[in-house]
């Protein structure tokens, strides 16, 4: 196990109405003039957003809102919200809605302090110093954003989808109640439970041995939404299964499954290209991507590949060539995402085979590498494009 640091300062705050405390743990994390950020009209259809209203009211608090965010959050918005801030003087952004209301409140935060444009913080120009305090009331179990300290933004001249991180922007509080999760459609869940699955093999296939406990700890997510999300697929109102899935997504997430060693991340940055041209959601685009990305790299280390095949989907390990396991665990992996809705070709996303050239050049690699557990080329990515065009284990 390598040498680490873990932070994870959020408060949550999980069960059933808890978007009623909202003003409540607000005001308890300094926060006196807030910016309410959400995405379309759910939020307002469903009564939720009316409930933290009242909430911030009953304790005194002054509020704006700004809607609009989209999946996929836009720069534009961001940078309408940083011009709101600032003109409101707010000091606290309240996101309620799911990961892109999280990451848009976020990128918000990091640009209303900084004198530069925000995106400099998600090309790599600049790190953040300072950020307004984020907090958010939770509407779908996936991204994690509720318990991390990362931002995924989409900038619309170029459509470049760039990611940053920050201690500075970690919420102050999360709210969670599954009861708002119950409402969503299946294939919207299904995206998100990829999302958190993908998290989780980000971290599992490393390089760094002697990581028993880290091991189990991903596994434990894993058989989880292997067991919940059939379950709700089925029963979309089952509170127990919502509740689970959600904790899993946020575990996924703060990185206590990460921590001491070597973590991946290739398949998210392939799958974002992905997202940023055709608009396809996220967890979609990893149903595609993730298993490609494993077929192209299990030679790398066929007996991480097998464990996971008989640790997490139940294949039996053959001895004499544990690669024939390694396959079966990927093929197993894609029956289970087909088996809940996603896709796993190219086609199913809408997405070109003639458009992966252009794919690749922004990936923005170039000659170089990129990637932990398999340091990947621009030939590698074209590869693993190619094989989610026609997948060749299933």
């Amino acid at each position: 196990m390598n040498n680490f640091q873990f932070y994870s300062p959020t408060e949550f705050v999980f069960g059933k109405e808890s978007e009623k405390l909202a003003g409540h743990y607000v005001k308890k994390h300094g926060g006196t003039n807030v910016l309410l950020h959400y995405g379309g009209g759910s939020a307002i259809r469903s009564g939720l957003l009316g409930r933290v209203k009242e909430s911030l009211t009953a304790e005194g608090i002054a509020f704006t809102e700004l809607g609009g965010v989209q999946p996929n959050p836009r720069d534009t918005l961001v940078y309408e919200g940083i011009k709101l801030c600032r003109e409101k003087g707010i000091d606290f952004i309240l996101a309620v809605g799911g990961g892109s209301v999280i990451d848009s409140s976020k990128a918000i935060a990091m640009g209303v302090p900084y004198d530069g444009d925000f995106w400099d913080f998600y090309s790599g120009a600049n790190r953040p110093k300072a950020a307004l305090s984020v907090a958010t009331v939770l509407t779908i179990a996936a991204a994690g954003s509720e318990g991390s300290g990362d931002s995924v933004i989409t900038k619309e001249d170029g459509g470049l989808k760039r990611g940053a991180g920050s201690d500075l922007i970690r919420p102050r509080f999360s709210i969670m109640n599954p009861e708002l999760t119950c409402t969503l459609p299946p294939y919207q869940t299904a995206c998100g439970a990829t999302d958190i699955m993908a998290h989780v093999f980000e971290r599992y296939f490393t390089n760094t041995t002697e990581v028993e406990i880290t091991d189990r700890l991903c596994e434990a997510v894993l058989l989880t939404m292997v067991k919940e999300t059939p379950r709700v697929i089925a029963d979309p109102a089952n509170y127990d299964a919502r509740a689970n899935i959600m904790w899993a997504g946020t575990v996924a997430h703060t990185n206590i499954v990460g921590v001491g060693r070597e973590q991946d991340w290739n398949s998210h940055g392939i799958e974002h290209e992905l997202s940023a041209l055709y608009d396809c959601a996220h967890g979609a685009g990893l149903a595609v991507i993730m298993p490609a990305w494993m077929e192209h790299v299990y030679p790398h280390n066929v007996l991480r590949f097998a464990q996971a095949a008989v640790r997490i989907w139940g294949c039996q390990m053959d001895i004499e060539n544990p690669e024939n396991t390694a396959k079966e665990g990927i093929v197993r992996f894609r029956q289970f995402l087909r088996s809940i809705g996603m896709p796993l070709t190219f086609a199913e996303l809408g997405a070109k085979p003639e458009d992966i050239p252009a794919l690749v050049e922004k990936f923005g690699i170039g000659d170089g590498r990129t990637g932990g557990f398999v340091k990947l080329s621009a030939e590698d990515i074209t590869k693993i494009y190619e094989i989610a065009v026609d997948p060749q284990l299933i």
